[in-house]
């Protein structure tokens, strides 16, 4: 049966969206679920997905956009400080890795060359793994997570010459000498970062400030893509890796005040790839030939899972890192890679070892990268089992983690919207001494306030990532200060489900919006319109000398009743639209003459709260009557003083004049 480009697409990511659900609910790592799916509707089992080669195109992006992300997470400076990790431990790893599967390799009767690919694959861990594993976990910065990427890139970096040198060694003769084949390699990284960086420095930083300046998300996430695919493509071009690219295109804008929101913009496609790159792999798996081969298969597993994370381990340790650091670590690197399958298919298409030892390397990749999620998970968990730690040596631990977290980012302030009103409360804030950060998504305000060492984040207030970003789980307060009732609602409805018990400042214009705020509970609503009434009041009373505790009394029942009594305004014949629509509330006074069917009757008789119809008070004479009492009955010649909607007033002076 044959299958078009769109129903493989189909196919495939009904069954990532069902598995996702289904893992979610049962609190499981969704990458076990994409390979076990992947098992199931591929060739090897069900065969409603073929195995196609679109897919296996498209999934690669999945590492691309991993790998930009990635490189979100680290700016230049951060990189060089991790060339430890990087050359010591990752370099380290890699050679011991592929000479003790060589020694072993040969012991169990393979050819040198065999064993040596043998041992390359298995140096190789999953950068898909353990990277989103990490990042979903929060352990991205830990000691071991920073190990962890060290080794990886280096892994990445190595795969390169070993790529290039697998067909030549097939082949039997080298044309060129290995340092000659390395050293061109490393020229064409060389040549890649400065092109990658140069253009960076002078091109996309003023782009993304072009792009940000027409607050068009869509084109926004169309240049973040552009520049991840043309960082890919060009490294690719050189015959490195599509990865290594993406990588270098994420450090270059790392430092930009865009990152959090370019991050927010390329995390859905990397998350959707992601997903689509796992199932491909568990499309390999044909499991009905393991019971033949299952001693060699769990002989490969052991190698991969155990022994690396000893190895990682060891060197760690002998690196400098604490016993548990570098057990986490090991941890974490124990599995195969996606590029092991690369390597295992280059040497498999130059027929270096023969296909049953392609399928027991496969399905030990396979089963490798099946239980590394679950592993990964419970890293801490098995690192205390394997290594129990002393009182003095977890108190110190504690403390590496305080370090380790963002202290501007605990008990703070988080100010949306950094316009004027935000500017001035991050002043009142600054003056106090209390932490707080800014966002807001004029690129150009960032940048400013950035240079003046106020702390902001570039991006969209209303999206939930960047309110992450900014540490809304550790916040004191949040403080809506911009004037965009709809994301300001959309900000409300997110925190309300997500923070409910977080204070949350918010500031409005006028009634119409008070009234849509409300509904969300917002501790504190501050509308404009009345708030000048209130600080006029209070300088009013001052200037009159009356008690300021009396003046904070009456102007705090004001705020707490929402702005009740000042809401209730006479219209003016000049007053805008806004304040005489249909739907506003406003009030008007009715005089009741002597012929009028509601004198004697009582105000509660009369229904006019079925109207909606407030009776605000009640002028008898010189005597003036506030909230009048249901059973007070109406004189002739009172003047009743009502409050609600024009259409409704018009309805209960028809009422109290000529009855229901």
């Amino acid at each position: 049966m044959s299958f078009s480009i769109l129903e493989i697409i189909l196919s495939v990511f009904f069954a990532a969206l069902l598995v996702t659900v289904i893992f979610r609910q049962l609190h499981l790592p969704v990458i076990l679920g994409y390979l076990i799916v992947g098992a199931l509707v591929g060739p090897h089992a069900f065969k409603l997905v073929p195995d196609s080669q679109y897919i296996k195109d498209l999934a690669e992006f999945g590492i691309v956009l991993l790998m930009f992300t990635v490189g979100l997470e680290f700016s230049l400076p951060k990189l060089f400080a991790l060339r430890f990790p990087v050359i010591v431990i990752g370099g380290s790893q890699v050679i011991l890795t592929i000479l003790i599967s060589a020694l072993i390799g040969q012991w169990l009767g393979m050819t040198s060359l065999t064993a040596i690919v043998v041992g390359c694959i298995i140096a190789m861990s999953s950068t898909a793994i353990a990277l989103k594993q990490l990042q979903d976990q929060l352990e991205l910065y830990t000691p071991h997570g920073l190990n962890a990427i060290g080794v990886l890139l280096f892994q990445d970096l190595a795969v390169i010459p070993i790529i290039i040198l697998i067909p030549s060694l097939a082949g039997g003769n080298i044309q060129h000498s290995l340092t000659y084949i390395l050293l061109w390699a490393l020229l064409k990284g060389v040549v890649a970062i400065l092109l990658i960086f140069t253009v960076g420095r002078w091109l996309l930083r003023p782009l993304f400030h072009l792009i940000s300046r027409t607050r068009a998300v869509e084109l926004f996430t169309l240049g973040v893509l552009m520049v991840t695919l043309t960082s890919a493509w060009l490294t690719h071009t050189l015959g490195l890796s599509f990865a290594l690219g993406a990588f270098l295109a994420g450090i270059m804008l790392a430092e930009t005040e865009f990152r959090h929101q370019i991050e927010i913009e390329i995390r859905p496609f990397r998350d959707i790839l992601l997903g689509l790159f796992f199932i491909t792999i568990g499309m390999l798996t044909d499991v009905s030939t393991w019971h033949l081969t299952w001693i060699w298969i769990v002989l490969m597993l052991v190698a991969l899972i155990p022994g690396k994370m000893l190895l990682v381990a060891l060197v760690s340790r002998l690196a400098g890192s604490d016993t548990k650091t570098a057990v986490r670590s090991g941890l974490v690197l124990a599995q195969g890679s996606e590029f092991g399958f690369a390597i295992l298919t280059l040497a498999l298409s130059h027929d270096l070892f023969p296909a049953d030892y392609g399928q027991v390397i496969l399905a030990a990749l396979l089963l490798s990268i099946a239980i590394a999620p679950v592993i990964i998970y419970f890293n801490k968990r098995i690192a205390s089992v394997l290594v129990p730690q002393s009182r003095r040596e977890k108190a110190k631990l504690v403390k590496l983690e305080a370090e380790n977290t963002p202290k501007e980012l605990k008990h703070h302030v988080i100010i949306c919207g950094f316009g004027r009103v935000g500017q001035h409360l991050a002043y009142i804030l600054d003056k106090m001494q209390f932490p707080f950060v800014g966002i807001d998504i004029d690129a150009q305000l960032v940048r400013y306030a950035t240079l003046a060492g106020t702390p902001m984040l570039y991006g969209d207030p209303a999206h939930p990532e960047i309110l992450h970003a900014a540490g809304i789980d550790h916040a004191r307060v949040l403080v809506i200060s911009f004037n965009d009732l709809n994301s300001t609602l959309k900000i409300l409805s997110m925190v309300k489900h997500s923070h409910p018990q977080l204070p949350i400042l918010v500031r409005c214009r006028d009634n119409t919006e008070l009234r849509a705020l409300k509904e969300y509970g917002p501790a504190e609503i501050i509308a404009e319109l009345f708030e000048a009434s209130i600080t006029m009041s209070d300088h009013l009373l001052n200037l009159l000398n009356i008690a300021p505790n009396k003046i904070t009394e009456l102007l705090a029942d004001l705020r707490n009743k929402d702005y009740d009594i000042l809401q209730k305004i006479f219209p003016s014949s000049y007053e805008k639209s806004g304040l005489s629509s249909e739907s506003q509330g406003l009030l008007t006074p009715i005089i009741i003459p002597a012929g009028a069917l509601g004198v004697d009757r009582k105000i509660q008789d009369l229904n006019l709260a079925i109207l909606g119809i407030e009776v605000v008070a009640i002028r008898r004479g010189q005597e003036k009557i506030v909230k009048p009492r249901g059973n007070l009955k109406l004189k002739a010649n009172d003047i009743i003083i009502l409050y609600g909607t024009r259409y409704n007033i018009e309805k209960a002076e028809k009422i109290i004049l000529q009855g229901e």
